[in-house]
C-alpha cells in the first residue's frame, strides 16, 4: 500500500517534469505554450458559463420544486413489480443531470440506509456505473457549437438507463 501511496505523490510531478522536459527537448519555449493553453482554457469557461448557469438553476428547481417525489410516486408501482428499490429514485433521475447533486443524493442514501447496507451498496454502483450524461453533452456540444443533440442526447440516457438496472441486477445476483 505504501508503494501506491508513494507512486501516486510522485505522479503529477513526474508528469509535470516530462513535459517541461519534453518541451525543452524540442526547443519550445514552454512557458509561452503553458500560457496559450490557459488563455484557451478560460476562452473556453467563459464560453461555456451560460450553459452551466442554466444547468445549476434547472437543478436546483427540480430538488426544491417536488417534481422528484411526484416521479417517484407515479411509478412507485412499476418500480416494486421489477423490484428496483424505490430508494435509489432519486440518485437514477439526478445522476445524469448533474454530479454534485447525485452526490448529495448518495450522501444522503448513505446516511439513511448505511455504507454496507444492499440500498447502499446499489447507489455506489450507480454511482460509478454511470456519466452525469446531460452536463457532458452540453459542455461538449456547447464547445464546439452542435445545436442538434436530439439523437445523442437519447442514445446517452438509454445508455445511462441499461447502467442503472444493470447495477442493481450486478448487485442482486453478486450479493
Amino acid at each position: 500500500m505504501k508503494i501506491i501511496s508513494f507512486i501516486s505523490n510522485l505522479a503529477m510531478p513526474l508528469i509535470i517534469l516530462l513535459i517541461v522536459t519534453y518541451g525543452v527537448k524540442e526547443r519550445k519555449n514552454v512557458f509561452d505554450v503553458f500560457l496559450d493553453g490557459a488563455k484557451e482554457g478560460i476562452e473556453t469557461t467563459f464560453k461555456i458559463f451560460p450553459t452551466l448557469i442554466g444547468l445549476f438553476v434547472a437543478i436546483g428547481a427540480l430538488r426544491s420544486s417536488g417534481i422528484l417525489d411526484m416521479i417517484i410516486h407515479i411509478v412507485n408501482p412499476f418500480l416494486n413489480f421489477i423490484h428496483f428499490p424505490s430508494e435509489l429514485m432519486p440518485l437514477a433521475i439526478l445522476r445524469p443531470i448533474s454530479g454534485s447533486s447525485s452526490i448529495a443524493v448518495a450522501t444522503d442514501i448513505m446516511k439513511n440506509f448505511g455504507v454496507d447496507s444492499s440500498i447502499g451498496k446499489m447507489a455506489s454502483t450507480i454511482m460509478g456505473s454511470t456519466e452525469t450524461t446531460i452536463y457532458t453533452i452540453a459542455i461538449y456540444t456547447s464547445c464546439i457549437k452542435v445545436k442538434k443533440t436530439r439523437y445523442i442526447l437519447l442514445a446517452a440516457l438509454c445508455a445511462d438507463v441499461v447502467g442503472i438496472i444493470t447495477s442493481v441486477l450486478v448487485y442482486k445476483f453478486i450479493f
